[in-house]
């Protein structure tokens, strides 16, 4: 039975990025002022490079502007938190109006993605000195067109930062992320880390997860989390401590703080999940009255500009999940159209469905492509298939996107979901493939490849059978690939997970099926540098 995993609290410590830097230094002052280009992950046709600025000197840095050129093959296709231009291979990098002085001995980072291979820059200067210090080279780089940049003041930054826009969608497609609301408890993941891991620049829209879904209506899953926690300085998207008597905290504050950063990024209020779906039967017996409830709370004056749009993430109509429903085929269809219709043409309206394509599955239980007309995209939920709630196995990959020789189960796997809802009439456009960002495992395994028979499941940080990519690619290490994922085994220990690489692969199949995009499960598992978000983008771009 596919399971997800949507209110489990599994959590694994912020690894540092690894990456190879090129210390690029120059004479400024006392000290010196650098410039660090490190390439923080390379998948081939593309690669996420993050250059940090550090002040060296006694003194603050109001200003920077670094020049330097790129080797013939690569380019760069979008950057965050510095204003880039580009004249040919020649590339002028300047501070972002909001950020502030760096102090003495204090740091400043910003990235790029870019296309190819990695390769390190050349001929870079940074406010106008040689990276190596001593007399400035003669002029062999095309001179830059771009304007003389007026060194911003010398003063802190202002309350709210003005919007940082982010690059649009990687070809157009949606890079579309869930935030866990309880990961603000154990976890310790916030608004502000989407930010600094650089996950921002990246994503097109956010899915808040989740609202409850208490007796037919749409309701507050957490309100302390939602809106009431008080953010310190440190913890805050943009530096600025919530008050006592502020109308709104908590992370919908935060993300309307995020929002003003990057006014390019939506987020969506996603309703239901594995723990919350049980109130979609009810909301099927009125599903006008459910809409107007839904309505009104994502509207709330409160938040109304947090949010543009709901997602209905319901597990699973006319079929079972955490608790069974007997709504029939239309319920879901009659859910949405409702939705639409009290929201309007302009608001988003999206769900995330079950990816389970064997004959006379999940899929094949409700009118997924009636509803179609009625959602911006749908999201079949690619992952999972496999897992330790199986306890004695046979192991499997959870995410595999094509069948292979001995998978427990027909139809459980991505492709199979894909073409199924294609066939059924659903636009390929319209359809986001899944990625988590996790693995699971057994333990008790004494067989490296997939179909061994194991105890139980493996040991987690919050939940057995369950791990974040961040900790388990320093924990057990990738061994093997099959049906386009990874997996592991360390000790009597079996992971399944997606890295880097195989995630690559999987875009490529999304460009290939034209399907919209990408979505995955969720932020937190990622490292702290955002190294799947960014094999994602990288992958569709």
């Amino acid at each position: 039975m596919k399971r997800s995993l949507r209110r489990a609290l599994w959590v694994g410590a912020v690894m540092a990025v690894t990456a190879a830097t090129v210390p690029m230094a120059s004479a400024f002052g006392a000290g010196s002022v650098t410039a660090g280009f490190a390439k923080a992950q390379d998948w081939g046709t593309g690669h996420e490079t993050r250059v940090t600025v550090t002040n060296g000197t006694s003194a603050p840095v109001s200003t920077w502007r670094i020049e330097f050129d790129l080797p013939s093959g690569t380019s760069i296709s979008s950057s965050w938190d510095a204003d880039v231009t580009r004249t040919g291979d020649h590339y002028v990098a300047v501070k972002k109006s909001w950020a502030g002085p760096i102090a003495a001995g204090a740091s400043f980072s910003w990235g790029y993605n870019g296309t190819g291979a990695y390769k390190a820059p050349l001929n870079c200067t940074i406010n106008g000195a040689p990276c190596g210090g001593g007399t400035p080279p003669p002029t062999t780089a095309p001179p830059t067109t771009t304007p003389p940049t007026t060194a911003p003041p010398t003063t802190a930054p202002p309350t709210t930062p003005p919007p940082t826009t982010p690059p649009p969608g990687p070809g157009g497609k949606k890079v579309v992320g869930y935030f866990a609301q309880w990961g603000v408890y154990a976890r310790n993941y916030h608004v502000k880390n989407i930010h600094t891991s650089g996950s921002a620049a990246k994503l097109t829209h956010i899915l808040y997860a989740f609202g409850n879904t208490t007796g037919g209506r749409c309701t507050i899953g957490d309100s302390y989390a939602d809106y009431e926690k008080a953010y310190t300085a440190a913890d805050s998207v943009d530096g600025v401590a919530d008050t006592w008597d502020q109308p709104l905290r908590g992370s919908f504050n935060q993300l309307r703080k995020l929002k003003k950063m990057y006014p390019n990024l939506k987020v969506i209020w996603s309703f239901g999940g594995w723990t919350w779906s049980g109130g979609f039967t009810q909301a099927a017996q009125n599903p006008a009255a459910f809409a107007e409830s839904c309505h009104n709370l994502v509207e709330d004056p409160r938040w109304a500009d947090v949010f543009d749009g709901i997602d209905v993430d319901w597990e699973y109509p006319n079929a079972c999940g955490l608790t069974c429903d007997s709504s029939g085929p239309n319920a879901f269809k009659n859910v949405v159209s409702a939705l639409r219709s009290k929201f309007g043409s302009s608001a988003l309206v999206t769900a995330a469905i079950t990816a389970d394509g064997s004959n006379g599955g999940k899929i094949d239980a409700t009118d997924y492509a009636g509803a179609a007309p009625h959602l911006n995209w749908i999201m079949p939920m690619t992952y999972d298939y496999f897992g330790a709630f199986n306890a004695q196995g046979p192991t499997a990959p959870h995410s595999p996107l094509t069948s292979y020789a001995g998978i427990p189960q027909q139809g459980f796997w991505s492709d199979a979901a894909i073409q199924k809802l294609k066939s059924k009439g659903i636009p390929s456009d319209k359809l986001l493939l899944g990625i988590g960002f996790y693995g699971r495992g057994w333990t008790g395994v004494t067989q490296t490849a997939p179909g061994g028979t194991a105890t139980g499941p493996a040991p987690g940080t919050y939940e057995q059978g369950i791990e974040d990519y961040k900790v388990l690619k320093n924990t057990c290490p990738a061994t093997g690939t099959i049906a386009g994922t990874a997996y592991a085994k360390c000790g009597s220990n079996w992971w399944s997970y997606d890295t880097p690489a195989t995630i690559n692969g999987k875009m490529t199949y999304a460009k290939n099926q034209g399907l919209g995009g990408a979505f995955f499960w969720e932020l937190s598992g990622d490292t702290g540098n955002g190294e799947l978000i960014g094999a994602i983008k990288g992958g569709l771009g």
